[in-house]
């Protein structure tokens, strides 16, 4: 991936929490590709997806 945006370390928080308000995307690889996917989590909808799913394995595990 050859995204600026994604590559400066400025808009990674401890190094491991992508923090971006002029990125729109939701889901993007983490900083090594390898690794995974991660979360924009300046964006809104990232917060709220996280949230459901916290939310759903919640009440999943208790039923």
């Amino acid at each position: 991936m050859n995204d600026e945006r994604h590559d400066d370390p400025a808009n990674w928080k401890f190094g491991i929490f992508y923090f971006n308000k002029n990125d729109e995307r939701i889901v993007l690889p983490k900083r090594n590709g390898m690794r995974g996917w991660t979360l924009n989590f300046a964006n809104p909808y990232s917060v709220l997806a996280l949230s459901l799913l916290v939310i759903s394995v919640i009440v999943i595990t208790r039923i």
